[in-house]
């Protein structure tokens, strides 16, 4: 596995240092979005700085995507990270009770015919209570 994370990273013309590898390892088993400092908890003997270069490099080119909620921001491995096609314009899920944040990828936005702009990124983001959390009550 370490020898496709590798490949991967190059492929965005990512250098592929051992932390590189292991954020990337991990963000792929991930569910939900996390913040700097779940991910940080992690990996406790890592640098905080170092953790928060990397998930920038690999927000810049199209790994993970960044998501603001009502606790900060949280990154999620996009689907391009995961090797299918770049669709991150989709709705991301926010649980009042767990409080953790998903990405809902079923539910997706259309393409805006050409208005003369270009829209890099499209952030909705609903609030409620999740699947999990309702099949509690």
């Amino acid at each position: 596995m370490e020898k496709e994370t590798e490949n991967k990273l190059k492929s965005k013309n990512i250098r592929p240092t051992s932390m590189r590898i292991l954020i990337y390892d991990y963000l792929r088993t991930l569910t939900v979005a996390l913040s700097l400092t779940e991910i940080e908890h992690h990996f406790h003997k890592a640098d905080r700085i170092t953790i928060y270069r990397t998930l920038q490099t690999f927000e810049e080119k199209g790994l993970v995507h960044s998501i603001v909620d009502d606790n900060g921001t949280k990154y999620k491995m996009s689907a391009e990270g995961r090797g299918e096609a770049h669709r991150d314009a989709h709705l991301h899920f926010y649980c009042k009770k767990c409080g953790q944040t998903t990405c809902k990828e079923s539910i997706t936005f259309p393409q805006l015919p050409n208005a003369g702009f270009r829209i890099d990124e499209i952030q909705i983001m609903a609030k409620g209570i999740c699947e999990k959390c309702l099949d509690k009550e």
